[in-house]
């Protein structure tokens, strides 16, 4: 998972933590609001990514709508923007610093991944069946 989406969604959930003192609410809130506000201006108020944003903030544990936002957040670039990736790794680092801040954290990079949290559930499902063995890897014999 790129930095922004992590910090998107570790911001929704890191907030809602025990043991979480005011102050760090405060904090992670701002700098939330920030990257926010960012993505706002770069991308406008009605964008798809903003709407990701806002639907997953009703829902911040859906990994359908964190999986929404990745994809819309891929889609326009944003993790070659530095400002964003500037705004979404200080909002990291916040969250880092709480007791146990990096379980609010999940980063995951290849294919057929799955991720699970707080007693969810995750599957991979790709949509073609497995190929079948080829012919030669049957044989007893060594095949040079």
């Amino acid at each position: 998972m790129e930095p922004i989406t992590a910090a998107i969604i570790a911001a929704l959930t890191a907030g809602a933590a025990s043991g979480v003192t005011e102050a760090a609410k405060k904090a992670i809130s701002d700098g939330y609001s920030g990257l926010k506000a960012l993505i706002n201006k770069k991308f406008g108020g009605k964008s798809d990514v903003t709407d990701a944003i806002e639907k997953l903030q009703a829902k911040p544990e859906s990994p359908e709508r964190q999986q929404t936002l990745a994809e819309e957040l891929k889609a326009i670039n944003t993790a070659a923007d530095p400002e964003l990736l500037g705004a979404a790794q200080s909002l990291l680092e916040l969250i880092r610093a709480l007791p146990q801040g990096d379980q609010h954290i999940q980063n995951a990079v290849g294919t057929g991944i799955a991720q699970a949290d707080r007693g969810s559930r995750a599957t991979v499902s790709f949509a073609t069946p497995p190929l079948p063995p080829h012919p030669q890897c049957d044989k007893k014999e060594k095949i040079l």
